[in-house]
C-alpha cells in the first residue's frame, strides 16, 4: 500500500482526557530543502505501544500513545515499513506491512488517532503557516478523538461550534492567554479542561482533542509553531477579535495505527532505503 502525504506538517492524533494532559513546547517551523519534507507525528491511539521497523532493522521500538515527534526534515522518497505489536518483531508476523511515500515539500500534521465509532484511523492535517496581523495569533482545533461533536470555548465563551472527527476549526484572534475547554455541542457540559493557552502573537497555536469519551481517557495536546508575525505596516482589517471558523482537512484515509507509527519511524531515520 502507498499512503501520500499531502502539501501539509505532519502530527499523529491527541485525546480528550480527565484530568486534562497539555503540551506546547514552542517550534520554530524547520524549512525543508529541495528533495526534502518537513513531518511531525502524533500517536494518539490509547493502550497500544508498538515497534516499527525498515526490513529487520528495528528503528522506533516501544512507541507509545501521546507521544509527539519533533519536526524534522527527511528526504522525500518511499520507505519500507513493518509495525509489529510491542516485542513481536523481527522474525514474527508484522501486524502491518507497507510502503510510504513522502513526496517532495509535505508540510503536514499526521494523527493517528480514533475515529467517532472507536476504531483507528490516520488523518493529515495541514498546518497554516501564512502571516498572521501584528498584534493577532492564530488558534487551530484539531477533533481527532471518539467523541460526538464538540463546541471549543475561550473563557467559556464558544469560538468553534460543532466540531466533529476527524474536522478541524482555525481562525485568527488577539493574542494573549486565555482558558480553553471543550464542551458538547450545543451545551455546557465539558468534556475536557479547562486548560490555560498562551496564544503568543505570530503563532499558531495547534489544540488537540483525543481519546476516548466511553473509555474517560480524554485529554488535550498543544502543539506551537511559531515565526509568523506581520509587520505593524501590513495589518489587514480584522474581524473584531473574533475567530473565523473554517473546517479544514487534507485526508489520508481511514488507515490503522501501523500505517501511522510507519510514518512515525519515517520521520526517525534518514537511513532508510529512498525509491524515487
Amino acid at each position: 500500500m502507498t499512503v501520500r502525504v499531502a502539501s501539509a506538517a505532519v502530527v499523529v492524533g491527541v485525546a480528550l482526557a480527565a484530568p486534562v494532559v497539555t503540551g506546547g513546547a514552542a517550534w520554530a517551523l524547520p524549512q525543508a530543502a529541495e528533495g526534502q519534507a518537513t513531518v511531525s507525528v502524533l500517536h494518539a491511539v490509547p493502550g497500544l505501544t508498538v515497534d516499527v521497523y525498515a526490513g529487520d532493522k528495528e528503528l522506533l521500538p516501544d512507541f507509545k500513545p501521546g507521544t509527539l515527534t519533533d519536526p524534522m526534515k527527511l528526504d522525500a522518497g518511499s520507505y519500507d515499513i513493518k509495525v509489529f505489536k510491542d516485542g513481536d518483531g523481527p522474525d514474527g508476523t508484522p501486524a502491518i506491512e507497507k510502503t510510504v511515500d513522502v513526496p517532495e515539500g509535505a508540510n503536514a500534521t499526521l494523527v493517528a488517532h480514533l475515529d467517532e465509532n472507536g476504531k483507528p484511523a490516520l488523518d493529515a492535517f495541514v498546518n497554516d503557516t501564512s502571516k498572521i496581523p501584528a498584534g493577532k495569533a492564530r488558534l487551530t482545533v484539531r477533533h481527532v478523538a471518539a467523541a460526538p461533536a464538540v463546541d471549543v470555548r475561550a473563557d467559556k465563551k464558544p469560538v468553534f461550534k460543532d466540531l466533529v472527527n476527524p474536522k478541524e476549526a482555525k481562525g485568527e484572534v488577539p493574542a494573549g492567554n486565555i482558558s480553553a475547554d471543550v464542551a458538547l455541542a450545543g451545551t455546557d457540559t465539558v468534556a475536557i479542561g479547562p486548560a490555560e493557552l498562551d496564544l503568543a502573537e505570530g503563532s499558531n497555536t495547534v489544540v488537540y482533542a483525543w481519546g476516548s469519551a466511553k473509555a474517560k481517557d480524554l485529554a488535550l495536546k498543544t502543539q506551537k509553531l511559531t515565526g509568523m508575525h506581520s509587520a505593524p505596516s501590513g495589518v489587514p482589517a480584522g474581524e473584531g477579535g473574533q475567530a473565523a471558523a473554517r473546517n479544514q482537512l487534507v485526508p489520508v484515509g481511514a488507515l490503522t495505527l501501523g500505517t501511522a507509527s510507519a510514518l512515525t519511524a519515517v520521520l526517525i531515520s534518514r537511513r532508510l532505503r529512498t525509491s524515487r
